[in-house]
């Protein structure tokens, strides 16, 4: 377990930006925290770091799944049914890509053991992330 305090969303996104240079395919990255605690913003400093700066990273709040050449992020808020994860590639992503997972409690039972989890939690005007 590992924990940073980070003040505001510049330290956040340099912290996503290095963490991202630890990752290779295939791994699961499950971001758990609040809404704006800034999941969707880890995310998106993670794949415009592995697929380049310029890389267009919509929240996939509405798709549910956005794809980036090897990379799949997933956001399962609005997801009812486990079911539904397979259908929406989930267990191919697992075993292919660097899956990245906001809201990942509906699909507990489908991750890997070596999922990396990373809580983050708000510290007063910054953030508190713990990696496990």
């Amino acid at each position: 377990m590992k924990e940073y305090i980070l003040n505001n969303v510049d330290e956040m996104r340099c912290w996503a930006r290095d963490f991202a240079k630890t990752l290779s395919a295939p791994c699961v990255v499950a971001l758990h925290g609040d809404l704006g605690m800034g999941k969707s913003e880890i995310a998106r400093a993670i794949i415009q770091t592995l697929r380049g700066a310029d890389t267009v990273v919509p929240s996939p709040t509405f798709t549910i799944v956005q794809n980036y050449d090897g990379i799949s992020h997933f956001d399962l808020y609005r997801v009812e049914d486990a079911s539904e994860l397979v259908e929406i590639g989930l267990l191919h992503a697992i075993e292919n890509d660097i899956t990245l997972i906001e809201w990942p409690q509906i699909a507990t039972h489908m991750l890997p053991k070596n999922t990396i989890n990373v809580y983050i939690t708000q510290n007063g005007d910054g953030r508190k992330i713990v990696t496990e």
